[in-house]
């Protein structure tokens, strides 16, 4: 009996696929720097614990990569309370999780006001890497107390939602760290702005607009054209009463992905397959300083890599200030060359444009093209309209009821869509069709 004892410690501690992993921290249990005792996910991905940078002596709790060589960390817990020295205890206490230090005071916890005193809970690393308190007889997401998928630090995990929760009003955003080596609070955030006719995300720079992501179009971010379906990837973005929230699952677990903020300001889709040992950037933006910063170009005024300048008016319009413009600065855009007479108008069509900013927009889903277009033609302050969703050929009207900004336009023919701008009648462009017709 001894010596099977002996051989089936042996053989979990040794052999990697019998090892035993604790995802599990009990009210009576705690984590301490100096036991160096971690959690695992079930399937062995993600691990919570204690951690230092290469260059700082300040200690943290969070949670990274198991698997992979070089630590990647995607979640910090007391980014902006930091231990100062390697004595620190995270524990339950009450309905709380609470993270002590060396003179046992609180530098962190999750702070519920609720809960059931009498009914015991328990801290849980679930497979996809949230962090949870739930009572210890509900392991459903019925009895989550708190999550850490609610708290994002710089990095948004498959499954993990960004955006704002109606029902508690929680806004879940993504924050940069300060430095490659300091993840307290830095300068840039992603973040969802839904004070317009569509939601979208920008890149924020102490409350700047730095980068828009376009609005959501069925199948990706017009501004984000580089984030296409790949074939272990799903992409979901919804807008109801309850949330507004973009989110993303990776069907195969062989393959990682996740999204960051960098301390630069660069958001940045990361991939990593089993045979690779680095993170593989799969794409980032904004891509140059140039026509992916927000307002490159100014109002009426379209951003193209391929032209000098690189701002161009939309036809039917001039230079703003011609000087400015002359110096390669297109930031005061463009005016109508004739103005609308809110009859006989119509519209030029402009490809594989990123929308302009929905501020001004509105938008219906349950018409369809050609009653967007009169319903466009019907209201005097329309500038412009589009699909809202490019599926299927294209459902949903969006109409722009004031002027057009932040637009740019793109070369590959599945990239961008199309972008309908109003014009008075004697800038339309007038060509003959094989009949030798006249059409605009």
């Amino acid at each position: 009996t001894f010596s099977f004892l002996l051989v089936f410690v042996v053989l979990i501690l040794f052999h990697p696929a019998l090892s035993i992993y604790f995802n599990i921290l009990s009210s009576t249990e705690t984590l301490t720097i100096s036991g160096n005792r971690t959690l695992v996910s079930p399937g062995d991905v993600f691990e919570l614990g204690f951690f230092k940078t290469t260059l700082s002596s300040r200690w943290y709790l969070g949670m990274w990569y198991k698997k992979v060589y070089f630590k990647t960390y995607v979640w910090v817990a007391n980014r902006d309370s930091p231990l100062s020295n390697a004595i620190g205890t995270l524990k339950i206490s009450g309905s709380n999780l609470v993270l002590l230090d060396h003179s046992n005071k609180s530098v962190w916890s999750t702070n519920l006001t609720r809960g059931n005193e009498r009914s015991p809970v328990v801290a849980e690393l679930l497979a996809n890497g949230n962090f949870v308190i739930r009572y210890f007889s509900n392991n459903g997401a019925s009895g989550f107390l708190w999550q850490s998928f609610d708290y994002p630090t710089d990095t948004l995990l498959p499954e993990m939602k960004l955006g704002y929760d109606h029902k508690t009003g929680l806004n879940r955003l993504l924050t940069s760290w300060r430095s490659s080596d300091d993840p307290s609070r830095g300068e840039f955030s992603y973040q969802l702005d839904t004070q317009r006719g569509m939601p979208e995300f920008f890149i924020m720079k102490e409350g700047s607009q730095g980068q828009r992501s376009g609005p959501w179009n069925g199948v990706q971010f017009s501004g984000i054209p580089e984030d296409r379906k790949l074939s272990y990837m799903v992409y979901n973005f919804t807008e109801n009463n309850e949330e507004v929230a973009y989110t993303f699952r990776v069907t195969n677990n062989s393959f990682y992905s996740r999204l960051k903020i960098s301390p630069e300001g660069v958001l940045e889709r990361l991939t990593r397959t089993p045979t690779t040992v680095a993170w593989n950037v799969f794409w980032s933006v904004p891509v140059d300083t140039r026509c992916d910063v927000y307002m490159a170009c100014g109002p009426y005024a379209y951003c193209d890599m391929n032209t000098s300048p690189l701002c161009n008016c939309i036809q039917g319009f001039k230079r703003f200030n011609e000087q400015e413009w002359e110096m390669r600065d297109g930031s005061s855009g463009c005016i109508r060359g004739t103005r609308l007479s809110c009859s006989g108008d119509g519209f030029t069509r402009m490809k594989k444009m990123k929308l302009p900013d929905t501020m001004m927009a509105i938008v219906d889903r349950s018409i369809g093209m050609k009653e967007c277009e009169k319903r466009c033609l019907s209201d005097c302050n329309c500038t412009a309209f589009a699909n809202a969703d490019v599926r299927n050929g294209g459902t949903g009207c969006v109409i722009w009821t004031g002027q057009l900004d932040d637009m740019r336009n793109y070369f590959a023919a599945d990239l961008g869509q199309d972008l309908y701008v109003r014009l008075a009648a004697a800038d339309l462009v007038k060509e003959r069709n094989a009949n030798g017709k006249i059409i605009t």
